[in-house]
């Protein structure tokens, strides 16, 4: 999530990349009752966190990864303040130019940018965004070298924001292999993969899984496990790439980017994945999933595209077949695509451009968080019915963002 900014504020008065970048999508779900407990035990400790993590959170984020199939050490282990510190410490120690898909999340170039790095985005394949396309991402590297750059690193992630899609395993494993002849390091952002919405009809593997030795694999805990008001994020280092583990460490260390003690015992707590954790990170992507359906549904139904949504709380969608309606508005680009929509709709709908995407395409990414309801009270009910989509402000909310695309045709 860029900094200074989150999806809730409402229409960015201008459109700077960095300042004014759009946050993830939020669930806006009520806070797990048992969390709620943990950080008010904790917050009466007035002891600091150790830079990298507590002890139980690495230890606990070792046995998160363990059982989707990454056998890790704690000492192989990093904890940050949120994903935008974890990250810039990790471009800042593998250094080199950056390689990431496009579109992809918004957080991601400014990151780059900040350190000096050039970054280069690479298209994904029709079928699913995250991971690029493996021979546009060789000929990009080709390219770059032959213009004096140096390509050290790719970014992707296989349960993306912002198409909502998950890579297929064999253009996981091309992608990655293709970096890796190429000698780049791989950062796999894995926020989304607790979100997938059909878990047992999605085969979702980590690269780390196909490449260990050069794949970093990145959390952000707000994904699935914490709410957004309490960031925190982990990072499992190859095993034998324990130079650049220092070297993020360093810079974690420089920037004072530690987990609050009260947040870092909620980490402990989630990362553990305990009942109540693990039966709303199942609810929320139950209610994500029948959200997500229905606005995919009204999307189609207007004449615009969209990859059907497999992960996260959120569409990518292409208006691009409406253009001529659009342009009777004044709609041109992904920035007045955006503004329009926004305005329409009343909650924050960042245009593609935001992700890297063309300005001409007019593609934008919809929040399905806005869909589960406008108060804690609603989104509460959305959360505990067994029909979400029959509630009276779920309608009411489908039935809004239908008629906006609707009246495009």
């Amino acid at each position: 999530m860029a900094p200074g900014r989150t999806e809730g504020d409402g229409p960015a008065p201008d459109h700077g990349p960095v300042r004014f970048g759009p946050g993830a999508p939020e669930a806006g779900l009520p806070v797990v009752a048992e969390l709620v407990t943990v950080v008010a035990e904790a917050a009466a400790r007035a002891s600091g966190e150790p830079p990298g993590g507590t002890v139980a959170v690495r230890e606990n984020a070792a046995g998160y990864w363990a059982r989707r199939g990454l056998r890790t050490r704690p000492d192989e282990v990093v904890a940050a303040n949120g994903a935008q510190s974890l990250l810039f410490a990790l471009l800042a120690a593998y250094d080199g130019d950056v390689l990431l898909p496009r579109p992809g999340p918004a957080w991601w170039t400014p990151q780059a940018r900040l350190l000096r790095h050039a970054a280069y985005h690479v298209p994904t394949p029709a079928e699913s965004g995250g991971v690029p396309d493996p021979y546009a991402l060789l000929e990009t590297v080709r390219r770059v070298r032959a213009e004096g750059g140096r390509p050290g690193v790719l970014l992707l992630s296989v349960a993306d924001d912002p198409t909502a899609s998950a890579a297929p395993p064999e253009l996981v494993r091309e992608a990655c292999e293709a970096a890796v002849s190429e000698g780049l390091h791989v950062i796999s952002d894995e926020t989304w993969r607790d979100t997938l919405h059909r878990p047992h009809e999605t085969v979702l593997v980590s690269p780390a899984e196909m490449c260990p030795d050069d794949v970093t694999v990145l959390t952000d805990l707000v994904g699935a496990l914490l709410p957004s008001s309490w960031p925190a994020a982990v990072a499992r280092f190859p095993e034998s790439d324990r130079a650049h583990q220092g070297r993020t460490l360093d810079v974690l260390t420089a920037l004072g980017a530690f987990v609050a003690e009260p947040v870092a015992a909620a980490a402990a707590y989630a990362l553990d994945e305990p009942a109540p954790v693990r039966d709303r990170a199942e609810r929320a992507a139950a209610l994500h999933c029948q959200l997500a359906e229905a606005a995919h549904l009204a999307v189609l139904a207007s004449g615009a595209l969209a990859r059907p949504p497999q992960a996260g709380r959120h569409l990518y969608v292409d208006l691009g077949p409406l253009r001529p309606a659009l342009a009777d508005r004044g709609v041109n680009d992904s920035m007045e695509l955006e503004e329009y929509l926004t305005g329409r709709l009343g909650a924050p709908v960042p245009g593609g451009h935001r992700f890297g995407d063309e300005l001409g395409a007019l593609r934008v990414r919809v929040s399905t968080g806005p869909l589960a309801g406008a108060t804690p009270e609603e989104r509460a009910r959305s959360l505990a019915s067994p029909a979400p989509l029959e509630l009276p402000h779920v309608a009411e909310a489908l039935s809004t963002l239908g008629t906006a695309f609707d009246e495009l045709r």
